[in-house]
Order: C-alpha cells, then sequence, then structure tokens
C-alpha cells in the first residue's frame, strides 16, 4: 500500500516561530509554496503558517507583518500524519481536518509535506474527487 512518505513533497523547509509573518512571505515567495510549516525553537512543529493565514489573520486586520511573529499564528496542536501511515489515513485526515497541506512526521521530526496537489497526483480519480469535495465544502 502507498505510504504518506511515497506522495509527500521531502525536505520541507520550515519558517521558525520567531520569524516575522513578512519575512515568511518572502520565503513563500522564494519557494514558490502557499504554506510553510511552524517550526519553533525546540525543532518541533508548532503549525502550518498558509498566505491565506497571512492575507486574513495579518493584513486584513490592519497589522503589520514585521511585526507579528509566524508562531503568533499557529493554531492548537498542528495536524500531522506519520510518514509510514497509508494513504487512506492521510485522506482521511485531510478530509476530517479540512487541511488542503498535511506535514508528515517520522517520530516528532518535520520529513516533509503533502499537499492536495500530490494527493491529486498519486491516487485514483475517484478517491482524488472525494477528497477535493470533502476540502471544498464550507
Amino acid at each position: 500500500m502507498t505510504k504518506a512518505r511515497d506522495i509527500m513533497t521531502p525536505d520541507a523547509a520550515c519558517v521558525s516561530a520567531s520569524d516575522t509573518v513578512l519575512d515568511a512571505a518572502k520565503r513563500m515567495s522564494d519557494l514558490s509554496v502557499g504554506a510553510l510549516p511552524i517550526c519553533g525553537e525546540d525543532n518541533k512543529l508548532k503549525g502550518m503558517l498558509t498566505d491565506r493565514d497571512i492575507v486574513v489573520k495579518v493584513l486584513a486586520q490592519g497589522k503589520d507583518p514585521r511585526a507579528v511573529h509566524a508562531g503568533e499564528l499557529a493554531q492548537g496542536e498542528a495536524v500531522t500524519i506519520g510518514a509510514d501511515d497509508d494513504v487512506e489515513e492521510l485522506l482521511n485526515t485531510m478530509s476530517e481536518h479540512k487541511v488542503r497541506r498535511l506535514p508528515v512526521i517520522d517520530g516528532h521530526t518535520l520529513v516533509g509535506v503533502v499537499a492536495q496537489a500530490d494527493a491529486a497526483r498519486a491516487l485514483k480519480d475517484p478517491k482524488v474527487g472525494d477528497l477535493v469535495e470533502a476540502l471544498s465544502v464550507p
């Protein structure tokens, strides 16, 4: 059976919890990505920062992206998937938590990220449709 590590994008770049949102946005731009894992000083995953978070929680609120730190936008415990978990578990987790990007961990170490696009490329059409529908319903 296909595992999360088989379809993930490996070596995911992190943004530090202490980095400003402006620095995180520049990093996203440099890497051409719409989300970055937020890692703490202890190298543990604190959450995910998305381009949407930056727009909705910082810019639209009139906050200065040079004054807000990425860690301030981390919400609760990060939703993750184990590197050796099968794709069915990955799909269930993404659907249940309505996330389009899922950090992949091996033990406590971040080893990659599975995006909705990664799942779409790796899975058969009916399952992809189910995932897209689950993530698109308000």
